[in-house]
């Protein structure tokens, strides 16, 4: 089996997953190649599976039609069972080239769908997107395959690194920058429960914004802002709990990444979380938006190490039964098989 895969990504969740899957892929036979954008932090981790090829996809551009023509000649060497874009952009750039089953992975909820015409499958994450994309006129096929993460324990850096003291209850947070990740509010939750620290694992446009509030608010010294980490598993460790505070999430790799460090979760009810999580069994659930929801499951959380456990131990036994690599990996394999097989 050969793959071709399309990424026009920044650095992100999507980013994490994409790198997550060609590293399984690759664990399990699969041959691939990768074409990506230039100077990714993340190419590192992809150079083990496969050759990596670096280029810029604009609208209307002279490096749209050579890096067009420059992938022609790569599928004809290549000769890939299967071209894979990742998102919007990617799937923009997605020839019509009939010797390979050609599919999508949506990793959000598609505006429209103009630029899926040379795709015979999208893969959704969530059986809600699929729905809604069934709803917005699609009529080709449509899978729909969740996330996995690699996460798992590691040595914790020391809290020294980020200025933190070591009997300081951390909460994590982790993504881009953006205001539909919620990070204000879970700046404004720190605000409210004393001597608790925040380390916000990321970077993004939002990100001036986010250190201002926390100036204005008067908690900057507990409010820790890293940076992006490409392997930020020794941060998690370091944390006690973990906060997916997202306004709208269709299914961010972030919903496991919590589980897979083994720290109890804290989690808003947008659409991704609410469909992977279950309240008190493996997440607190908390409505999106809500600070003040937030203060109080983090205090539950600082006062209860009972709590801390139970949620993590639930956290860890719905990845190993609707979410694991092994599980995630075989149904895209699968699925390149039976597309192959019937172009």
């Amino acid at each position: 089996m050969k793959v071709m895969h399309y990424h026009f990504g920044k650095d992100g969740g999507a980013e994490r997953f994409f790198v997550n899957l060609v590293n399984a892929l690759h664990d399990r036979g699969v041959e691939q190649r990768m074409l990506i954008r230039p100077d990714r932090s993340w190419r590192k981790d992809l150079e083990a599976c496969g050759t990596v090829y670096e280029g810029v996809f604009r609208r209307i551009s002279l490096s749209r039609f050579l890096l067009q023509s420059r992938m022609r000649s790569v599928l004809r060497e290549f000769q890939p069972d299967v071209i894979m874009a990742w998102q919007l952009r990617a799937s923009r750039f997605m020839p019509r080239w009939e010797d390979a089953f050609r599919l999508s992975r949506l990793g959000d909820y598609p505006e429209h769908l103009d630029y899926y015409r040379n795709v015979q499958t999208l893969v959704c994450i969530t059986p809600d997107m699929a729905d809604k994309v069934r709803k917005m006129g699609w009529t080709r096929d449509i899978e729909v395959i969740a996330n996995f993460t690699r996460a798992k324990p590691v040595d914790a850096v020391q809290r020294s690194e980020l200025q933190t003291p070591d009997d300081a209850f951390v909460v994590a947070g982790m993504g881009r920058f953006v205001p539909r990740k919620g990070f204000d509010y879970l700046i404004r939750a720190i605000t409210n429960a004393p001597n608790a620290y925040l380390w916000l694992l990321g970077d993004g446009p939002e990100r001036e914004n986010l250190v201002k509030l926390a100036a204005d608010l008067g908690v900057s010294e507990r409010v820790r802002f890293p940076g992006w980490k490409t392997n930020a598993y020794g941060y998690l460790a370091a944390a006690d709990a973990f906060a997916v505070t997202s306004l709208h999430e269709p299914l961010g790799n972030v919903c496991f990444e919590g589980w897979g460090a083994g720290k109890p979760t804290i989690a808003s009810r947008a659409e991704g979380p609410s469909w992977v999580m279950t309240d008190e069994v493996d997440a607190l659930m908390v409505d999106c938006a809500d600070a003040a929801g937030l203060t109080t499951a983090i205090e539950r959380l600082r006062a209860d190490p009972a709590l801390r456990q139970r949620l993590s131990d639930g956290g860890q036994a719905t990845l190993r039964n609707r979410f694991s690599e092994d599980a995630i990996s075989a149904a895209y394999i699968d699925l390149f098989q039976r597309g192959s097989a019937s172009r």
